[in-house]
């Protein structure tokens, strides 16, 4: 079974985006269809103004071609693509989409074939003229016609363009490969003079470039957005604009993407018309593929909040939007620092101390009060374990932070405080006098 997802559209029909009416479909549009369509299955052709899928391999995987067919076309639309059929080949489903007819297995070939106009096949269609004196209509006509006379007269080609449609002759297709790298543009259909308006041009090379994703399997963390400034611009105004976006994790979420690019543009004044889009992409990353389960979905929470961010970043400036990072330090107070939203984040995690941690850590240790020589809060304090000693950083200083610390901590527990992490400061040379302090809780 061959779904022909074809861009060919009847005389009358207004010409895709980025076309001529000469041309219903422009190269780099049927190109990135066939990327697109190419999460169906690894067979994709380009043929003529279409793009043609053998999916027979995949039908089990879709669920069956009734809803693989509902998926494609609802999909297509995303590309302007609206007219979409199944054949037993690839050429009776393109002329069955030139036709307006999408399902082509519900019958026998020859009889919805039969009264279909000659003018869906192009071979045919280039011999109207003549065909039309005869009284030809449909292929049933042509079909008809003595084999002989149509090859002496119209040429072997045109014979052989019926024979591939009726499926009496096999065709070689060259499937369709794709590239390393990410590269579309598009001429808008008209001079834009605000940023904002960019949006619209930019999300249908947004939607080619996801379908380019999602046949390599991979996402993205970053693209450029590129325009060209109109001819009749000032002379301090350059020939092109640029803008880069970025995401914290690697996505192909045109949505996503959209917002992102909105949020920029709304700050950006363009300063000259422009009159042409470029989207380039090439920094490819490997999506994981994650399955459900049975009785609990996989939460989208992390990711929402992660789109949340990159928004509220987009808006406010990355440097007033921050995130924590771990730090390689033994001392609590440096283990951690706050990092705007888009600095790199290390190949390697940070390499924490194998020290019991508390959940809660003081923003500033307290003294405690001893009876006994035992440390109180809310309670006596009694151990229940330690010591484990953290001694370092005489070379550093931060603010109100000290450099330098010598303390032995202890997890300790107390009657109507619970479980406390806390230590013995022996900076002081004298450590029977060395204070206690309370830093951190537990639970």
């Amino acid at each position: 079974m061959v779904p022909a997802q074809s861009s060919a559209r009847p005389p009358d029909a207004p010409p895709l985006p980025g076309s001529s009416p000469t041309a219903p479909v422009a190269p780099s549009q049927q190109l990135a269809v066939g990327w697109w369509a190419l999460q169906w299955t690894p067979k994709v052709a380009l043929l003529e103004d279409a793009v043609v899928l053998e999916v027979s391999a995949s039908l089990r995987l879709f669920g069956g071609a009734e809803r693989l067919v509902e998926r494609v076309v609802a999909e297509a639309a995303e590309f302007g693509c609206e007219k979409v059929a199944t054949g037993p080949n690839a050429d009776a489903a393109l002329v069955l989409a030139r036709a307006g007819r999408r399902d082509g297995l519900n019958a026998p070939l020859e009889k919805l074939l039969d009264r279909l106009s000659y003018s869906t096949v192009t071979e045919i269609d280039a011999h109207s003229a003549t065909l039309i004196r005869t009284g030809t209509k449909t292929l049933g006509d042509v079909r008809r016609l003595p084999r002989g006379g149509i090859s002496r007269r119209f040429g072997k080609e045109t014979l052989a363009a019926l024979d591939r449609v009726y499926g009496t002759r096999p065709r070689a297709h060259e499937w369709l490969e794709v590239p390393d790298t990410f590269s579309a543009r598009l001429e808008l259909p008209g001079r834009v003079e605000v940023a904002e308006g960019l949006v619209f041009g930019a999300r249908h090379l947004l939607t080619q470039m996801a379908g380019w994703l999602t046949a390599r399997h991979a996402g993205i963390t970053s693209f450029w957005l590129r325009w060209k400034h109109d001819f009749h611009r000032a002379k301090d105004i350059p020939d092109w604009g640029e803008l880069e976006i970025r995401t914290a994790n690697a996505t192909r979420d045109v949505g996503h993407f959209t917002r992102l690019l909105k949020e920029q543009l709304a700050k950006l004044d363009l300063g000259a018309s422009v009159d042409e889009l470029v989207l380039i992409a090439d920094d490819v990353v490997p999506l994981e593929e994650t399955s459900g389960v049975l009785l609990l979905e996989k939460s989208r929470d992390a990711e929402s909040v992660t789109h949340l961010t990159e928004r509220l970043a987009a808006r406010l400036g990355a440097e007033n939007v921050v995130r924590g990072r771990a730090v390689s330090d033994y001392r609590p107070e440096f283990s951690q620092e706050w990092v705007p939203l888009g600095a790199p984040i290390p190949r390697a995690p940070a390499a924490l101390p194998e020290l019991l941690q508390p959940t809660w850590l003081m923003d500033k240790p307290v003294r405690l009060v001893m009876k006994d020589e035992r440390p109180q809060y809310l309670g006596t304090c009694q151990p229940v374990a330690g010591p484990y000693r953290v001694e370092g950083g005489w070379w550093d200083r931060q603010g109100d932070l000290p450099g330098f610390v010598r303390r032995d901590y202890y997890v300790m527990h107390s009657e109507h405080g619970g479980l406390l992490w806390v230590y013995r400061d022996l900076s002081s040379d004298d450590d029977e006098r060395s204070p206690w302090f309370l830093h951190g809780r537990f639970g």
